[in-house]
């Protein structure tokens, strides 16, 4: 064979063998299954009643928590009384019975709204 023939045979087979090597590796890939899509649910606020505030024992101008019951099963409840003020932490029991006790107690005279956010 002549020199130059030989040449192109062996770049062809090296390409070949290339071409194999990379499809093998290519074809070893493996993806696990998996999942898209799209849900749609509704959001329905909460019903709050039974409001009973507690004045603080030390200074009944203050108003020392608040109490309520909601009207279905939440698992996180937050409440305040004043616009400006942050959110307090509330205790839920039995799903339904919130108590929020503020700290620093705020003054009966600066609660201006009962604001509750819940979630379940």
């Amino acid at each position: 064979m002549p020199r130059v023939r030989r040449r192109t045979v062996l770049v062809v087979a090296l390409a070949a063998a290339l071409a194999l090597a990379t499809f093998a590796f290519t074809a070893s890939n493996t993806v696990p299954a998996s999942k898209a899509g799209k849900g749609e649910g509704a959001i329905s606020g909460y019903v709050v009643s039974s409001v009973a505030y507690t004045l603080a024992s030390g200074n009944p101008a203050n108003i020392d928590s608040v109490a309520f019951t909601l009207n279905a099963a939440a698992t996180t409840v937050k409440a305040k009384v004043v616009a400006s003020a942050g959110y307090t932490d509330c205790t839920v029991a039995g799903g339904v019975n919130a108590t929020c006790n503020f700290s620093p107690d705020p003054t009966v005279l600066s609660a201006d709204e009962l604001s509750v956010i819940a979630t379940s």
